[in-house]
């Protein structure tokens, strides 16, 4: 017995394909703009980019397409208020600048001239995150052309920041700026992948990261070890002996007070993840590692993913130099990042830490700490409506079930998250083989496709499904 046509998937797809080339062409042209918002001499091209993305959307029929400056590179906002008062509020949120990038890092072409081989498209920025921003213009078309609407089921906000790769530094300032036209019922990130081009999955949630550095004074200068060692304190062993405190025999993080509030996975969620094809020894290839390790009772992808961490990222103190000599150094130091989950508050992690540490030194040990700005966690549950909505979408795309996983890295989502009071949703459709930040970056065409597909969907599944905030 043949299956039923589903025909809104079909006008979908016929859309896709009449338009095909044409938005690869104006991808094409974007990604040859050398966005680079790390390196100053590029600053007029992110700009460019900027101003470019601004008349491209407003070009897809976005009624409201504006670029907005801050001290440091522009970001775009576009809007598109939907028919229907009582729709949902969807943000998008994208990057559009890009890592640094020269044909002699190893690119097989130009980063910035895009090429396609074997169905894949090699630029910077194809994947992260120009690809994965554009989708969504000819999502909404699709949408569009395939509902007979003439404005989206949802009121459609883009939120597209030109600093991303810089670390974000002036973007909370940005969106508490605008926090009255950013609001939102849901905000969907599309920088972010998928497990592979078999298994798609959709991210539910993104640790935070609080960072110190800890410096530690003993003699007011560099002393000689044989007439005074062993007798008065040694900065260099008291930073060994902090970092030596810093986790107990279960790899557990010892600091009082740093596991308060973190919601622990469900027993489902820990099922989704045991379900993934996970290949821990490739995993391994791709650390650069030999072996696993970490808090006890907890496998590798919910260590990566769902438990804090703390790291020490770089050591030092007394002599570096080449034979011996033979002194007391005056000072060491110490960075530490901790990733932090759902549920922990990053001012709290760092008074916690600002009370370990004291208790942890010497008599004679004067310390420093300076902390660095911080990315609170973000998490979605399972069951929320809005990423019921992304699920469904991704699957009448790719017409296969999708999977659920975490990120283990952090981002400036979760600013808007925190500061809309908005669940963050994940859609995105790049793979690890894709090279972010790395030479010959790709994307693959066909899943950039199934990108724009579940774009097409996802709004009017989210109007259908949830047409009043929770």
């Amino acid at each position: 017995m043949s299956q039923p046509v589903d025909t809104a998937v079909s006008a979908v797809r016929t859309y896709i394909a009449q338009h095909r080339v044409a938005f690869l062409d104006d991808l094409t042209e974007w990604l040859r703009i050398p966005s680079v918002s790390a390196q100053p001499d590029h600053a007029p091209d992110v700009r460019h980019s900027a101003d470019w993305l601004a008349a491209k959307l407003k070009e897809t029929g976005f009624p409201t397409a504006e670029v907005w400056p801050t001290p440091g590179a522009p970001a775009v906002y576009a809007e598109w208020p939907s028919a229907d008062p009582e729709a949902p509020t969807v943000l998008v949120y994208g990057h559009h600048d890009v890592q640094p990038a020269a044909r002699e890092d190893g690119w097989d072409s130009e980063p910035f001239e895009p090429v396609v081989r074997d169905g894949r498209l090699y630029a910077r920025g194809a994947a992260d995150d120009k690809g994965q921003v554009f989708f969504h213009t000819l999502g909404v078309r699709a949408h569009l052309a395939a509902t007979g609407r003439t404005t989206p089921a949802v009121h459609l906000k883009l939120l597209i920041e030109g600093e991303e790769e810089s670390g974000s530094p002036h973007f909370r300032a940005l969106v508490e700026e605008h926090a009255d036209r950013l609001t939102a019922d849901a905000v969907i990130v599309s920088d972010t992948g998928m497990w592979s081009e078999d298994t798609p999955t959709v991210c539910t949630g993104m640790r935070g990261l609080a960072e110190c550095e800890i410096r530690l004074y003993g003699p007011d200068q560099d002393v000689h070890s044989g007439s005074f060692g062993g007798a008065v304190p040694n900065p260099a062993t008291a930073v060994a002996r902090l970092v030596a405190a810093l986790h107990d025999e279960h790899a557990r993080v010892a600091i009082p007070g740093f596991y308060d509030g973190v919601v622990e996975l469900t027993d489902r969620e820990r099922e989704l993840f045991a379900e993934l094809p996970f290949d821990e020894d490739q995993w391994l290839r791709t650390a650069k590692s030999h072996g696993t390790r970490g808090e006890a009772g907890y496998s590798t992808l919910e260590r990566v993913w769902a438990r804090p961490t703390a790291e020490v990222n770089g050591i030092g103190g007394g002599y570096q130099g080449p034979g011996s000599k033979t002194i007391i150094p005056s000072s060491a130091m110490v960075k530490l990042s901790f990733r932090l989950v759902a549920g922990q508050d990053p001012e709290h992690v760092r008074e916690a830490v600002g009370a370990w540490v004291p208790g942890e030194l010497p008599d004679g040990i004067r310390h420093e700490i300076t902390f660095s700005p911080a990315t609170r966690p973000c998490l979605t549950p399972l069951d929320h409506p809005a990423l019921q909505s992304v699920v469904r979408a991704m699957g009448r795309a790719f017409g296969t079930p999708v999977r659920f996983t975490r990120e283990g890295g952090s981002g400036p989502a979760a600013d808007l998250q925190d500061v809309l009071g908005a669940p963050v949703l994940f859609l995105g459709i790049s793979v690890p083989s894709d090279g972010w930040h790395a030479p010959d970056e790709k994307v693959d065409l066909d899943l950039l496709l199934k990108g724009v597909e579940t774009s097409a969907y996802l709004w009017g599944d989210l109007a259908e499904h949830w047409r009043h905030a929770p």
